[in-house]
């Protein structure tokens, strides 16, 4: 845009018209006035005589402006602008460059709203709760930073044990050191043993390479072992030598390695259990448990629903951008009332589901998935959740699931409220290995 020294705009260029939507004509001739830049008014207003700042100063650099544009709508732009002067050097107008910021300003509010959203009053390093039981826990992991000791943490599927390790890593002297974690569950028994340590080129068939363990990447730091209760037996031979002397040996190798790392595992299984099936060794269990944390369901702490469903809420509403207020009374006392199997992950799942229902305004009950409120289930013959809950010993409940939906796994996972994976994971730990139909068919 060119001004003359009065500031009466002379001329204008097409971006400028698809950036304000004024035309060429509905502009030109104007008093640059007409965009009630908010700059040139704060100019006006600390008393300049002439109408924008760049007569003053004789540029404008990088200057972030907020103009109204013909549909009255506001546009944020990064002006730049220079004076022009006559061969007498006397100003005679000036020319100005506007970008359009509106899409970067969008972004840092984003930003700054995520920002806010991780440093939460109610957080401690990500995990959200004021509970009594949940202070004590912060006290524990707090503690446990301090230490090198192995720390191993309790918890059921979806409590937050890996945000526990994590924040035992920020808060310990190995901060500035890698962050290593392996799910002992995901891997069989022969990748699992070259993931933690490592292995050597032609070790076994396919390894065309010698490559570094999990152990060795997390040495000066910490590695999180979740899942440790489903770690062969083999293996668990291994990571107890590893706890011994403090290094490890490469598949396909009998050089040691010197490590430097503090382990932390997990789990949601009865180590003592399984030690007395012959599961898990004892000598292991003694070396990994000598800090153990146990994370409590969110059935034991129903206190922080109403603080972790604002926080997810808030979470959600900056990803979809979708005009969601709040929930609902009602909405909220479902969810305080429902037992959360699955726990804070099937929380955060269930706003989610919402979040799909409810196009704006407050989340209410019909917006939560049935299982949460006991509403009949259109894809089960069981009509309410309530007639599972009835039956107390948890292997009972699985088995009453799968005989209800004749085998299928997918459709008991919903009606037990919990994933698929926990569902699979729950019959490897029940050992289920086999459903008879009525029928007579095998479901396995």
């Amino acid at each position: 845009m060119v001004v003359d020294s009065d500031g009466i705009i002379i001329s204008i260029n097409e971006a400028m018209e698809l950036l304000t939507g004024y035309s060429k004509k509905e502009l030109i001739g104007q008093s640059c006035m007409i965009l009630n830049c908010d700059r040139c008014l704060s100019s006006r207003k600390k008393g300049g005589n002439l109408h924008c700042e760049l007569f003053i100063h004789g540029h404008v650099r990088h200057s972030k402006c907020v103009m109204q544009k013909k549909d009255g709508s506001y546009l944020h732009i990064i002006k730049n602008a220079a004076v022009i002067k006559d061969g007498d050097n006397v100003v005679v107008g000036g020319v100005e460059t506007l970008t359009d910021c509106t899409e970067l300003l969008a972004k840092d509010q984003v930003i700054f709203s995520l920002r806010r959203e991780l440093s939460i009053e109610d957080s401690f390093h990500g995990i959200i709760g004021k509970s009594p039981v949940m202070s004590k826990v912060f006290d524990i992991i707090t503690n446990a930073a301090r230490s090198e000791a192995p720390v191993i943490i309790y918890g059921e599927s979806g409590t937050g044990k890996e945000m526990a390790a994590a924040a035992i890593h920020k808060l310990g002297s190995r901060f500035n050191g890698p962050f290593i974690k392996v799910n002992c569950a995901a891997l069989n028994e022969s990748l699992l043993e070259s993931e933690l340590f490592g292995h050597v080129k032609g070790s076994f068939t396919g390894a065309d390479r010698t490559r570094i363990g999990r152990f060795e990447a997390a040495s000066g730091g910490n590695i999180f072992l979740d899942e440790i209760g489903d770690m062969p037996l083999s293996t668990q031979v291994k990571l107890l030598r590893v706890l011994q002397e403090n290094e490890i040996e490469k598949v396909g190798d009998n050089r040691p390695v010197s490590i430097d790392v503090r382990v932390i595992t997990a789990t949601n299984k009865d180590l003592k259990m399984l030690m007395n099936e012959g599961r898990f060794r004892d000598d292991l269990y003694y070396r990994i448990g000598v800090i153990p944390i146990l994370m409590p369901s969110l059935r034991e702490r129903r206190d922080d629903i109403p603080l972790l469903v604002d926080a997810f809420i808030n979470r959600i509403r900056l990803k979809t951008r979708k005009k969601i207020n709040g929930i609902d009374k009602k909405a909220m006392e479902a969810l305080i009332a429902h037992d959360w199997p699955g726990n804070v992950r099937e929380l955060m799942n269930a706003i989610e589901y919402a979040f799909v229902l409810c196009t704006d305004g407050d989340i209410m009950p019909d917006h939560l998935p049935a299982v949460v409120i006991d509403k009949p289930q259109t894809f089960s013959p069981i009509k309410h959740k309530t007639q599972l809950q009835r039956i107390p010993d948890k292997k009972e409940r699985i088995l009453e699931a799968l005989k209800r939906t004749g085998g299928n796994k997918s459709e008991a996972a919903r009606i037990l409220g919990v994933s698929r994976v926990t569902l699979w994971k729950w019959l490897k730990a029940y050992d289920i290995r086999a459903y008879n139909t009525p029928s007579g068919t095998s479901q396995q």
